[in-house]
């Protein structure tokens, strides 16, 4: 399951940042989205993008197709 599938409220462990997200992965794991780290998502926009996450007690917008790139494990 990837970032993307997620609903506002849900939280899962990311399990693999997908390299086909391009430069935009490095920057994402400088800003904390490392495998292993919680993400809950908190808001999607009307028409799905972008979607507003926390990690790490921070929020951090993302596209739709930068969600897509994230592999996680939905938390219980």
């Amino acid at each position: 399951m990837n970032l993307s599938n997620l609903k506002p409220g849900e939280q899962g462990r990311i399990l693999k940042l997908d390299s086909n997200i391009g430069p935009i992965r490095r920057r994402l794991m400088d800003m904390g989205v490392i495998v292993g780290e919680m993400i809950k998502v908190e808001k999607v926009a009307p028409m799905g993008d972008p979607i507003e996450v926390t990690i790490k007690s921070y929020k951090l917008s993302l596209r739709k197709n930068e969600a897509k790139g994230i592999e996680i494990e939905v938390a219980s």
